[in-house]
């Protein structure tokens, strides 16, 4: 089994129980692009290490597809085509049977074009074939002792940039700095929506008040980073926020 890899709660429990049954019959790849954090793809790696998973990390050309960059409503459609052909081509060259992602039954209740296209390209699902939810996962890793349990639910950088606005390496640079402080400021679940030179910030809300009274830091780092206007989401942190227009 070849497990696309993110690092994520669903990726790592999927990677380390196929371990625990196929031994050295997995590998698991993380496909590195700009739209994935750079923070992200270190704690991958310290997650594979921790728990012996064999990790590679392959590049992945999703910028050069205007078909992503015009961030049409569908955009995650053509990434998940893109990266599975990177897969497949990894998988053929193992000689594996599978590849195998950590989509469970939580994910069918948000906008997720890429698990049509997951679909599509032959790539199984097992929480979802057992229907398995979010909430069963981080029990599961709980339950077996795995530190990463409740590691903060992630998405790429994409998602921050309003449908119909161009996805360019600048602004993903601009959101992924933004977090990065937010995140060493010790907020851990967080975005950075991007709106032109508006920087919308969703916190959960009991992070709100702590927000605010590191307002004046906050300011001065996103405007060094390129924002006009930083504004607080007032409905607070909730995934997918972008897709409430659709």
């Amino acid at each position: 089994m070849l497990v696309a890899f993110s690092g994520g709660v669903d990726s790592s429990l999927l990677a380390v129980l196929a371990k625990e049954v196929l031994g050295n019959n997995i590998r698991c790849v993380l496909l590195d692009s700009p739209v994935v954090p750079r923070a992200a793809i270190a704690e991958a790696q310290q997650i594979a290490e921790e728990y012996c998973l064999q990790l590679e990390i392959i590049p992945v050309c999703v910028m050069e597809d205007v078909r992503f960059t015009k961030n049409p409503p569908d955009r995650c459609y053509w990434c998940k085509k893109i990266s599975a052909e990177v897969l497949k081509k990894r998988r053929d060259s193992l000689g594996f049977a599978c590849i195998a992602d950590g989509i469970n039954v939580s994910d069918l209740g948000e906008h997720r074009p890429g698990l049509v296209a997951s679909n599509e390209e032959g790539i199984i699902h097992p929480f979802l074939q057992t229907g398995i939810t979010k909430a069963d996962i981080r029990e599961i890793a709980q339950v077996c002792g795995f530190h990463f349990w409740d590691k903060p639910a992630a998405a790429c950088l994409s998602s921050r940039i309003p449908y119909a606005e161009e996805i360019t390496d600048k602004k993903l640079n601009m959101v992924e700095a933004a977090e990065t402080y937010l995140h060493s400021s010790g907020f851990s679940s967080c975005r950075v929506r991007m709106h032109g030179s508006i920087a919308r910030i969703e916190v959960v809300k009991d992070d709100m008040q702590k927000l605010l009274c590191n307002r004046e830091d906050l300011v001065r780092t996103l405007r060094s980073i390129g924002f006009t206007y930083i504004s607080l989401d007032l409905e607070g942190y909730r995934s997918g926020s972008m897709d409430e227009v659709l």
